[in-house]
């Protein structure tokens, strides 16, 4: 029922500025719809006129580096080691979708970039695949997608360049892939071998776990199709696809499935692969490889590639459905290898580098100078013999818990946030900013690596791992990467960023947008006739959850101010958020290489002694005291990671169990302060 006491014509006048309201936004997405900009055949079709204008080949020398990326590819010139080839990709700047069609040589020993302009150039694309034969690179497939994300258009061209001419030739043979993008190909002999990818058709998407294979002898395609009661694949898109000797192994990816309820309704479900095939490419025949050693957990976005006898995974992302609805997604920047001689998977730990030893045990009586640092360090100080600490468990005794490591260290730090603003704080919080964090005293030198991150290009090239580029979340606006990271594969010692990342581009959506966007969404769900007053105050409800639901993520300025008690009027909801969010990324990560909160130095190695002296193993083949010293090692440089992410945990817990205390007590003063009233009124 209604308000009883409802003033005539107040409830037409008020549909009639509804609907009217209504059909405005109607006539804005139309309009929006029709936009020029927006119309694939037509940006496909001024791309190609532009193209024939070209005459001639134009390298540009000493270029700046490429714009943000992701979903590009990366290669290695098969005719120099130290040159890598870069191709395509896309952007996205919350409101528009730029996609590349560009071609960069980078010289690693210069390092100077090279842009290529040449006629007859593939159409701009992303989630494509690419390959160097000899003195070629192959590109097949990917997608074009329309500014506004509504168009989708997948290619299925495949495309040669000439690495001594820089000239595209387009490959036109009978027997061709479909169109497709997320699919992946690699290169066997003189065979490039296409396997899985998805076409969106608007009204569906469909994966694919169709083979092909093109001889680059006779310049030939063939479908290989599997023989009844043979083990094949699921269809996917955005695994991973890599050679070793007369193997083609198969990792992980991603699919969506389709399910109805009692009702008959449909509902779209993502699915996570984590299995593991391996393809014999001289019979055609998969078989299932059985996962061993210490896998890492199942994934979506992530890279691989090969060196020697292993191949080497990083990265990814893990999305996890909170309380409320609510999506978390972690993005990590794990490095794990899978011995290819062994199939055995284990974590790849970078090796603690001896030289720094001497020098923080130098420095440890004299105060350093101020430092800036943009990733967070931990000023904790271990006290314990590092060469006799593994004889007994006595030497392993290390006196704090996480719980009260803020009442134990004092730190001094400053926080510059991007608008310049300064603050000091007591105990350093939230792993994850883009925030500045000045120590004026730190024992650890800043660790370089980088950050967690999804479809990043990643190759090998004189036993250097190259990681350019990708994409990832910080709490609602997706981040484009254009930063450069080595690390030397024989040493396993240190990340070097040869090219930082750029500020990121974000252009916040205006209030038409978003009135499009829940236009979208709710132009089916009932009329805009009759409705009552009592619709506004569910409407500021939802606008208010809203608001507060999107704090799945806090930024250090926030948890500084928590800590600092100069932001009480953080909703509760917030905080819960972040508990629950440290609380996942902890769990998600290996328990093997992950202190469990109120976890001792000593106790943390001793549950996992066997893990770090495995994943020292794999570095420097000691054994006995030797072997249990390095794990040690390793153990301890996790440790320290970690810590300041335990203690933040601490802190946010014993204040939401003390904000509870007090909400509780102030329900009992109020409920006797009632209680009295109603007396007295007697």
């Amino acid at each position: 029922m209604g308000k009883k006491n409802k003033k005539p014509g107040k409830g037409k006048e008020k549909t009639e500025k509804k609907t009217a309201k209504a059909e405005e936004k109607r006539s804005r997405r139309e309009a929006k719809k029709l936009s020029p900009e927006d119309d694939i055949d037509a940006i496909l079709l001024n791309i190609q006129k532009e193209e024939a204008k070209k005459k001639e080949v134009h390298v540009e020398e000493n270029v700046p580096k490429p714009s943000p990326r992701s979903n590009c590819s990366l290669n290695i010139n098969p005719l120099k080691e130290t040159e890598l080839i870069l191709y395509g990709g896309e952007f996205y700047n919350g409101q528009k979708t730029f996609v590349y069609g560009d071609l960069y040589r980078y010289d690693v020993d210069k390092q100077e970039w090279k842009l290529v302009s040449s006629p007859n150039s593939p159409p701009p694309r992303s989630a494509h695949q690419a390959v160097a034969w000899k003195n070629y690179l192959y590109i097949y497939g990917g997608e074009f997608t329309s500014p506004n994300q509504e168009r989708f258009h997948h290619y299925k061209d495949f495309w040669m360049l000439d690495l001594k001419t820089n000239q595209w030739e387009q490959l036109n043979y009978k027997g061709c892939p479909g169109p497709r993008s997320g699919h992946r190909m690699v290169l066997y002999k003189h065979k490039i071998i296409v396997f899985g990818g998805f076409y969106d058709t608007l009204r569906e998407v469909r994966y694919f776990n169709d083979l092909h294979v093109f001889d680059l002898d006779q310049f030939k395609w063939q479908e290989i199709k599997p023989t009844p009661g043979c083990m094949w694949p699921s269809a996917r898109s955005g695994f991973q696809f890599f050679v070793y000797q007369d193997e083609i192994y198969l990792y992980g990816g991603y699919s969506k499935e389709v399910s109805s309820d009692k009702n008959g309704s449909t509902s779209e479900k993502g699915v996570v692969h984590a299995d593991m095939w391996s393809l014999d490419p001289r019979t055609w025949e998969w078989n299932k490889v059985k996962k061993s050693g210490m896998p890492p957990g199942p994934r979506a976005g992530f890279s691989m590639c090969v060196h020697k006898k292993r191949a080497l995974l990083f990265g990814g992302v893990v999305d996890m459905e909170m309380e409320g609805d609510v999506m978390l997604s972690l993005f990590l920047n794990e490095l794990y290898g899978f011995q290819l001689d062994t199939q055995r998977w284990y974590p790849l730990e970078l090796r603690k580098d001896k030289s720094t030893k001497g020098k923080s045990k130098k420095n440890h009586d004299e105060k350093p100078p101020e430092m800036t640092v943009i990733k967070k360090t931990n000023e904790m100080e271990f006290a314990i013999n590092e060469d006799a600490c593994l004889d007994s468990d006595e030497d392993l005794d290390y006196q704090s818990n996480i719980s009260d490591i803020s009442s134990r260290v004092e730190r001094h730090l400053k926080v510059e946030n991007n608008e310049n603003q300064k603050a000091t704080q007591s105990v350093e919080k939230i792993p994850q900013s883009n925030s500045r964090i000045v120590l004026q005293s730190s024992e650890s030198p800043e660790i370089v690596k980088p950050c967690g991150r999804i479809n990043c290009c990643m190759v090998v090239g004189r036993d250097t791992l190259y990681i350019f580029g990708g994409m990832m979340e910080n709490r609602d606006k997706e981040i484009t990467l254009d930063d450069l990271y080595i690390l030397n594969l024989n040493k396993l010692d240190e990340w070097k960023c040869i090219i930082p990342a750029s500020e990121p581009e974000w252009v916040e959506e205006s209030e038409d947008e978003v009135e499009d966007e829940d236009e979208d969404e709710d132009e089916n769900e009932g009329d805009t006739e009759e409705e009552s007053e009592e619709d506004d105050d569910v409407d500021d409800e939802v606008d208010k959850e809203a608001s507060n639901g999107g704090a799945a993520s806090l930024e250090v300025g926030d948890a500084v101010a928590i800590i600092k008690g100069e932001k009480k009027s953080m909703r509760r909801k917030e905080k819960r958020a972040r508990i629950e969010q440290i609380r996942a990324s902890l769990g998600l990560s290996d328990s093997q290489r992950t202190p469990m909160p109120g976890e001792t130095l000593k106790d943390f190695y001793k549950r996992t002694n066997q893990y770090w002296q495995m994943a020292a193993y794999e570095h420097t083949q000691h054994t006995g005291k030797e072997l249990r010293k390095d794990g040690f090692d390793l153990a301890k440089v996790r440790y320290k990671e970690l810590a300041p992410i335990l203690e933040e945990l601490a802190v946010l817990e014993a204040e939401q169990k003390a904000e509870e205390e007090a909400s509780a007590e102030t329900s009992t003063s109020k409920k006797k302060g009632h209680k009295n009233k109603l007396q007295a009124s007697k």
